[in-house]
Order: structure tokens, then C-alpha cells, then sequence
């Protein structure tokens, strides 16, 4: 359960952008933005750090991680956003290539056992969606 309320949290860091575009809202600044994605990915490291009792360099390849590709991903949505590209799927598909870049840097630095609780506390239904997703794309 707590992944989809992260998927949703995601999705509405990330679009925030592309839906105040759309509704002829005053988009945020860059401060706002970075605090609220600061803010996040805190909230996230707290979350998995108590779920799966990380060590703390494995906080900080967390943090990094997500940092990262949450930059990276939201980069690539604004440049879309700025392109008029209208098609929520291609939305959908960005998020979906940086959700599986996260997994797959956690799998490279989570323990065998942090992963299978990791897998079991939603990630894997993520994992599912996706895929049926890029098979609904072939």
C-alpha cells in the first residue's frame, strides 16, 4: 500500500509541473520545486530506512539515488511540457523508465532479504504495471 501512496506522491511531484502548465497556473519556482523534491526524497529514505533497516551508507545511495533520477525525470517531463507534448502515455512512459532505474540501483545495493521486503511491500506490483504496461506498447 505505501508504494502506491509513493507512486501517487511521484506522480504529482512530477506532473506538477505539466497540470499548472495546462490550468494557466503560475508554476513554481525553482526554490519550491527543489524544497518540495528535497522533501521527498527525505521522507522516502525515512521510509525505507525504517522498513528495511538500512545501514547509513546505504541512506545516502538511497538519498543519491533518488535525487538523481527524480531530477532527471522531472528535467525530462518539463522539456516535454515546454515541447506541448499533450500525450499523458508519454508522461507515463518517462516515469516508468526512471521508476525501473531506481529499482534497479536499489537491487545493486540492498541486501538479498532488504530486497524481498522491499519487492514485497508493493514494488513488485509496481514492477507489474509497468511491464503490462510496455507490453500494451508493443
Amino acid at each position: 500500500m505505501k508504494i502506491y501512496r509513493l507512486l501517487n506522491l511521484l506522480a504529482a511531484l512530477c506532473l506538477s509541473v505539466f497540470v499548472a502548465g495546462a490550468q494557466n497556473q503560475p508554476p513554481q519556482t525553482p526554490q519550491e520545486k527543489e524544497k518540495q523534491l528535497l522533501e521527498f526524497v527525505d521522507k522516502e529514505v525515512q521510509r525505507l530506512s525504517s522498513l528495511l533497516d538500512l545501514e547509513y551508507w546505504q541512506e545516502f545511495y538511497v538519498d543519491s539515488t533518488l535525487t538523481h533520477d527524480y531530477r532527471a525525470m522531472t528535467e525530462e517531463m518539463e522539456s516535454m511540457q515546454k515541447a506541448k507534448v499533450e500525450n499523458r502515455d508519454l508522461y507515463v512512459n518517462v516515469q516508468d523508465k526512471w521508476m525501473q532505474a531506481i529499482d534497479d540501483s536499489y537491487k545493486r545495493f540492498f541486501t538479498e532479504e532488504q530486497w524481498t521486503k522491499y519487492w514485497k511491500s508493493g514494488a513488485r506490483r509496481a514492477q507489474e504495471a509497468r511491464d503490462k504496461r510496455n507490453k500494451k506498447k508493443k
